[in-house]
């Protein structure tokens, strides 16, 4: 029986998570929830799944909760403190942990569970874009298992030679493949009027507001080049990025001999969450299977870089190194939250992006306490420059 930690329960991430452990009850349990503030759904989750403890990041939320909580059967201990809900990812009880939720805020409970020597399961890129080398080093020290969720990833780790690093077994180049967004064949001349809701329709994938938008800007595309750099130990001179428009071919490895190995299934996070959960073996994850007959073509193009600039950021963040992924994150974000809000426009997003790396100073990243004041400075810098565009 494992026991799961699942930070980010109420997202589309912890949703599907939870589908497989239904799904499971025989394999796995729930011992903790964390989310932010959606007490209807948490309250659901925790009549059906019966944790042990609750975090919600939302103090208001938290007393809403605790609240509603009052005189039932079963109650599970709430918690709202940043630093006690960072500290149930290290849980003894706890096996596995499932990081999944989005942005910055996920950042301090993954490095926990991490130091803990937990098996991570990882769907918040955040942590590896901002903070890579301090949480490799934490996996390799601490002994802990990290696995990655985000579909892409989870497909080059299936290709890849087990238990091995890709550099020593032949790996020519990790192959990641975008659907290329709702705006894929737009004109650069409409972009300026591409509205929130245009851009979190997605054509394939059901996903958040904000990840949504990544995936539109290509930026979701960019931050997972930076991710896969740690994951697999790969420099960006061979990650490659190819539009494949209709998501069947989650990613791909080419190998020195010429072969490339592609790992395709339906577009349905329960297939990497699965694999993550049951890895090595292989589980049921409720998805149908893929039905090549009624696939149709597959297409796959290269991305356009000039219409879509963030993915080319995330490129000369990841060549700058140091606090520069850390800082393309954090600008990243308050520019979709203000996009999201109706303060700037779409094509703004990468603008806000680039002014700020192109202040951005050189050095390494020493400890988490260090990232986060970038992070705060940075986001700082943002917010002004979006002040100027507006």
């Amino acid at each position: 029986m494992q026991r799961l930690a699942l930070f980010g329960s109420t997202g589309s991430i912890g949703r599907s998570t939870l589908a497989v452990v239904e799904s499971h009850p025989e394999r796995y349990a729930v011992h903790t929830l964390v989310a932010r503030s959606n007490v209807d759904l948490l309250l659901e989750q925790i009549q059906q799944f019966q944790p042990k403890f609750v975090g919600v990041t939302d103090p208001k939320a938290a007393d809403k909760l605790r609240q509603a909580l009052a005189g039932k059967p079963f109650a599970p201990t709430v918690v709202s403190d940043e630093l006690e809900i960072t500290a149930l990812a290290g849980t003894p009880e706890v096996n596995v942990v499932v990081a999944a939720i989005v942005g910055a805020a996920g950042l301090a409970s993954s490095l926990a569970a991490a130091r803990a020597g937990k098996r991570l399961l990882l769907a918040n890129k955040e942590s590896l874009v901002m903070s890579g080398a301090l949480l490799m080093d934490a996996v390799r020290e601490n002994g802990a298992e990290l696995l990655p969720v985000d579909s892409e990833h989870n497909a080059i780790f299936q290709c890849l030679p087990p238990a091995s690093a890709a550099e020593s077994n032949g790996v020519a180049e990790l192959i990641l493949t975008a659907s290329g967004g709702p705006f894929r064949t737009w004109p650069a001349s409409v972009f300026d009027e591409i509205t929130p809701e245009q851009a979190c329709a997605h054509p394939n994938w059901s996903m958040g507001r904000k990840i949504s938008v990544d995936s539109a800007t290509l930026m979701n595309k960019g931050l997972e080049v930076i991710e896969a750099h740690w994951l697999f130990g790969m420099p960006a001179s061979r990650i490659s990025v190819v539009v494949h428009p209709q998501s069947v071919v989650h990613s791909m490895v080419r190998f020195n001999d010429g072969s490339v190995l592609a790992q395709m299934g339906r577009p349905d996070m329960r297939t990497p969450i699965a694999h993550a959960l049951a890895w090595p073996e292989r589980i049921d994850s409720g998805v149908e299977p893929l039905d090549l007959f009624a696939l149709g073509p597959l297409e796959f193009e290269p991305p356009d870089t000039k219409r879509f600039p963030c993915l080319q950021l995330a490129y000369d963040a990841l060549e700058a190194g140091g606090y520069a992924p850390a800082a393309l994150n954090a600008a990243n974000e308050v520019a979709v939250a203000a996009f999201l809000e109706g303060k700037i426009r779409f094509t703004d997003i990468p603008r806000v992006v680039s002014s700020v790396l192109s202040t951005t100073p050189s050095g390494s990243v020493c400890s988490l306490e260090e990232l986060l004041e970038v992070d705060a400075q940075t986001r700082q810098q943002a917010q002004d420059e979006i002040s100027r565009l507006r």
